[in-house]
């Protein structure tokens, strides 16, 4: 029988200490033990989905059983008071623009509640609507969108991501590579703000991680897509 109790037992066994740094590095805090995606991916298989039992390891606090939390939420019982917790509860970029948008961007309240967040001035929350956003074109959910939605989304992300919240700016770059790559009749609108953007700076610590340049982004990704939008977008 598979616990919370003895899921963290599991986790435990599977940390790393060298994973556990370069998690810290990006933002982890304790508790947590550090284990590698890929080996979440492997018990996500043997647990499928578990609404209640998401719930329960998402509540521990834990960074790596709230990963998987998300990984084996059950989408189409997850409650917008469900998914606003877990955003709460979301301290790292790990959790609130993986984790949580992931979940949300897969399930009926995406839309709403995405439209929310990216009005929200805390960071967290900003981050977190702009990558549910991103989650939905991937998906293919453009009926979400009124008339002219889109377009006026673009022109927020001209006006204001140079100004936003330092995570924001990041996934606000996401979902304008998101937009340009799922959405082909405004491919060139999308390339140009990108290009009149320009660098798109965000302070991404002690890691060396980078923010992908859109326009070359979105240029290689449409070249790649095939028509078909994702059937999923947590991985």
């Amino acid at each position: 029988m598979n616990t919370v109790d003895s899921i963290l037992e599991e986790l435990k066994s599977l940390g790393s200490a060298s994973t556990k740094k370069t998690f810290l590095r990006h933002g982890a805090r304790e508790p947590y033990f550090g284990v590698k995606i890929g080996d979440l991916k492997v018990i996500e298989k043997r647990l499928k989905k578990d609404y209640a039992l998401s719930l329960a390891l998402y509540e521990t606090g834990n960074s790596d059983a709230m990963y998987l939390a998300g990984l084996i939420a059950d989408e189409k019982a997850m409650t917008e008071s469900d998914l606003e917790h877990w955003l709460e509860g979301a301290y790292w970029y790990m959790l609130s623009e993986y984790t949580v948008a992931w979940v949300a961007a897969e399930s009926t309240h995406g839309y709403k509640l995405a439209t929310k967040w990216i009005a929200d001035k805390r960071e967290r929350y900003a981050a977190a609507g702009w990558a549910t956003l991103a989650g939905r074109l991937a998906l293919g959910k453009m009926d979400d969108f009124k008339k002219g939605e889109l377009e006026a989304l673009l022109d927020q992300v001209l006006k204001t991501l140079h100004q936003s919240p330092n995570r924001a700016r990041y996934t606000m770059n996401s979902f304008l590579i998101a937009l340009g790559t799922y959405v082909p009749d405004l491919r060139n609108k999308a390339i140009g703000i990108a290009n009149g953007l320009g660098e798109v700076r965000v302070d991404v610590g002690d890691t060396a991680c980078q923010v992908p340049v859109a326009a070359d982004y979105i240029v290689k990704a449409s070249e790649r897509w095939n028509g078909k939008y994702r059937k999923q977008v947590r991985c």
